[in-house]
């Protein structure tokens, strides 16, 4: 993407939001030679989940998921280094033990994003709140899943939504000093143990006894309550455990009490099921219980989570919480750039588009930057080929059913099929080169390694048509 040489100013991009998907659409832009005025209304606005006032402030968990290329989100992951990304420099470079996936000490790394805006010359920085869409030719709206009420008011107005929002839940976060040393045991699931290496998570064991307890608990718990004109609209990878117990006894052992893949070292054997604690921050102070999130009211969070084995002392630097989570329906509002179709020159851009995810919503900001910058320099949208991660993401907001439209993750399901060329195999006539189908017990892990491949090998040349 060309840069333009010295004449008239350039139009300005207006990026609304300082999140993840905020700061890479103007850090993009900026990169790029356009000038950028992003706003951001913290610290002196709030919000139910946010305690800072850096930019792109993790306020959920602070894993980024897997970082194996083998899997669709850490192919996207690498998909975004190769073109640049601001939040993969920070998550690479603020990384703490996760085994195969990619967390960050989120104090850090959202040092390390502010830092790296604030010293971008491009980007101006507005620390004020703003209520309504503003009028200005090109804007990138990326204020995430805690929008400014009245800003969400004026986006439904201009829409015509009915609503726009769900609820998303936090997980509690323990201090490590506070758990008891000779309950928990070190592993990550399936890695073979070795001398000197230890896995990057607390395993806390349950039999089923102790399970079956718990989960009279969680049922019991008494949670914090929705106003009557709010609907309780969960988002399915997200939902709270007490709302999983509800589902089923055994629902949380095959969920994020799973103990596939563990083995208890007292025992020897498998545990019915099992509370995996993974490191918050680069010194090991602080722990998150994987996958628990909860609207559990504080004092029931202490009773029942202080029930489980080993956290029986727990302090709590964190409770599990309940926040809004606003997003629009992307395939009835949206155009294939991201455009809002009722309001030309307005880009969505991170989970207010509708995907789910630090790493989706980033990198939806680093296209939303992309496509913006196009626009106002009329040059054609740098569209990613449909093979990679970008596109598959892309095609979700594009291609879903806007009747029933939910944020989704990136998942190998949203990729286009391999065509027989890109299957493996080891003759030329071999039936896997000839149909494209692999074996069947190696079906999936192949065909997702040749999924990644094809797309590394396809981003090259679109890499070289937007590089700064």
């Amino acid at each position: 993407m060309s840069i333009p040489t010295r004449g008239a100013p350039e139009p300005r991009l207006v990026v609304i939001g300082a999140g993840l998907a905020g700061c890479e659409a103007a850090w993009q832009a900026a990169r790029r030679g356009l000038p950028v005025r992003l706003y951001e209304m913290r610290p002196d606005h709030g919000s139910p989940a946010h305690t800072g006032g850096d930019f792109a402030e993790l306020v959920c968990s602070n894993s980024l998921r897997s970082a194996a290329p083998t899997n669709a989100v850490g192919l996207l992951k690498e998909e975004m280094r190769r073109a640049g990304s601001l939040v993969m420099q920070g998550a690479d470079a603020c990384a703490v033990p996760a085994g195969s996936a990619l967390a960050v000490d989120r104090d850090a790394f959202a040092r390390h994003v502010t830092a790296a805006i604030e010293a971008e010359p491009r980007i101006e920085i507005r620390r004020e709140r703003v209520a309504k869409l503003p009028d200005d030719a090109c804007v990138v709206l990326a204020t995430g899943p805690l929008t400014d009420p009245e800003l969400a008011a004026d986006l439904r107005t201009r829409i015509g939504e009915a609503s726009l929002y769900f609820y998303d839940a936090i997980s509690p976060i323990v201090y490590a000093d506070s758990l008891e040393p000779d309950v928990a045991f070190r592993a990550s699931r399936w890695q073979q143990p070795e001398e000197g290496l230890e896995g990057d998570y607390l395993n806390l064991a349950l039999d089923r006894a102790q399970y079956e307890a718990f989960v009279d608990a969680l049922v019991a718990a008494e949670t914090v309550p929705l106003h009557d004109f709010e609907k309780a609209l969960y988002f399915e990878g997200c939902l709270p455990i007490e709302e999983m117990a509800r589902r089923g006894r055994e629902t949380l052992a095959h969920g994020p009490m799973k103990p596939v893949g563990l083995v208890d070292p007292k025992t020897g054997r498998r545990p019915h099921a099992v509370v995996q604690l993974r490191h918050e921050d680069r010194c090991g102070m602080l722990y998150n219980l994987v996958g628990f999130q909860t609207k559990m009211r504080v004092r029931d969070q202490q009773r029942v989570l202080r029930s489980l084995p080993g956290l029986r002392d727990a302090v709590f630097a964190r409770y599990g919480s309940v926040h809004r989570n606003t997003y629009v329906n992307a395939p009835r509002q949206l155009g294939p750039t991201l455009e809002l179709l009722a309001r030309p020159g307005l880009f969505v851009a991170g989970q207010m588009a509708g995907v789910e995810g630090y790493v989706e919503s980033a990198a939806l900001g680093g296209l939303a930057g992309l496509f913006a910058v196009a626009s106002l320099r009329g040059e054609p949208a740098p569209f990613p080929p449909e093979s990679t991660a970008h596109a598959a993401i892309l095609r979700h907001l594009r291609e879903g059913d806007p009747e029933h439209f939910q944020p989704m993750n990136v998942n190998w399901g949203l990729f286009p099929p391999l065509d027989p060329s890109d299957a493996r195999g080891s003759k030329p006539d071999d039936p896997v080169r000839r149909t494209g189908r692999f074996p069947k017990p190696t079906r999936r892990a192949l065909r997702n390694e040749a999924l990644g491949e094809r797309a590394l090998r396809d981003l090259a040349p679109w890499l070289e048509r937007i590089r700064a």
